[in-house]
């Protein structure tokens, strides 16, 4: 089996500790010591060795990948000249890995989500993988523990055969509260967490059916993967691919077709979207503050509260509930936690005025 983990994104939400130059995939944010793009590696080491894994990452962060996964080959560091969504990215390392072995079999699972079970990982990778054997387009579906708004669903229908899969009805975009919780009583519900597992040969097939222009752009590149002309035909090419998503652009019309199975399991996932994500994951000190950063931190009557001391100055709390204060060398954060999704539009600030120095 061959593992795919796209690395793309800047993370905005986790600003001011996220940045442009160090997006959220190569931060310890909780992972034990190890970046989030480590663990997600590491997490991969009992169904796919590290020679068969590849990440898709952008130039500015290939240095940094590949000193983090020594363990990689170098040619497995595919280099996306600019962001094009994930179909170009992963449809990239799909076309490349069926050249290797057109039998292959490919998961694909983002770098920057935690996952606290690894043994349900496993079993539910294993599963997928049987699952993807008659062709379909497999993706780990998760079990909902609350009615989110802030993730994709996917609805399943049938039982496939007797195994643990079954057939995905109808792909969900992020619903309203209301829906949300309809979604959470239905019991047929699953949140999507774009962990997929594929046969590269049926993957393909799709992307030649849906997105011909970006599965002809990418056999072109594929063709001279192996020659000197690969850099001039990669920047030729890259910036025409149509961007588009594997969720909408693939995902979403496959399964109206019947051809997208989905495997329930619960995994401990989070895709650590913000810092109020981040501190209801994490687990708080005896005064019921989540700490982060290697700086002093002093709080007192301040339960609820996320900090991270990311510079040599102390970070003192007094009698305030769920904030979050990030502290930098460069920049300070502090908002309440029930904002912590609008941390965003403080990056859009800065661009516009111009601070790029600080995103």
């Amino acid at each position: 089996m061959y593992g795919v983990i796209p690395a793309g994104g800047s993370g905005t939400r986790l600003w001011p500790l996220s940045r442009a130059n160090r997006p959220k995939f190569l931060l310890d944010l909780g992972s034990g010591g190890r970046s989030l793009i480590q663990s997600t590696r590491a997490r991969l080491d009992n169904v796919i060795e590290p020679a068969s894994t590849y990440v898709v990452t952008g130039v500015a962060h290939a240095a940094e990948v590949a000193r983090q996964l020594p363990e990689l080959p170098a040619g497995n560091v595919l280099v996306e000249p600019a962001p094009r969504d994930s179909a170009p990215a992963i449809g990239l390392a799909a076309v490349l890995i069926h050249r290797r072995d057109p039998e292959a079999v490919m998961g694909s699972f983002a770098a920057d989500h935690l996952v606290r079970d690894t043994d349900a990982f496993d079993t539910a990778v294993r599963a997928a993988a049987d699952a993807a054997a008659d062709g379909s387009l497999v993706t780990i579906g998760l079990t909902p523990t609350a009615p989110e708004t802030g993730f994709g669903y996917i609805r399943r229908g049938a039982q496939i055969g007797a195994g643990p899969a079954y057939r995905a009805e109808e792909f969900k975009e992020k619903p309203t509260p209301q829906v949300a919780r309809e979604y959470l009583a239905d019991g047929r519900y699953l949140w999507n967490a774009s962990m997929f597992v594929w046969r590269t040969e049926a993957f393909l097939e799709e992307l030649h059916r849906q997105l011909p222009e970006l599965a002809a752009g990418l056999e072109r590149i594929a063709d001279s993967w192996e020659t000197a002309r690969r850099d001039e035909v990669l920047g030729d090419v890259w910036p025409t691919l149509p961007k588009a998503n594997v969720d909408q652009g693939v995902m979403e019309d496959a399964g109206r077709r019947g051809r997208v199975a989905t495997v329930p399991a619960s995994l401990g996932w989070n895709d650590v979207g913000d810092w109020d994500t981040l501190a209801s994951v994490l687990p708080p000190d005896p005064a019921g503050v989540v700490r982060l950063g290697a700086g002093p931190v002093l709080a007192r009557d301040s339960a609820g509260s996320l900090v991270d001391a990311g510079s040599d100055r102390l970070v003192a709390l007094l009698g305030v509930r769920d904030l979050v204060v990030v502290d930098t060398p460069d920049a300070l954060l502090v908002c309440p936690r029930d904002r912590a999704q609008e941390v965003r539009a403080l990056v859009d600030d800065l661009r516009a005025d111009g601070r790029t120095d600080l995103v």
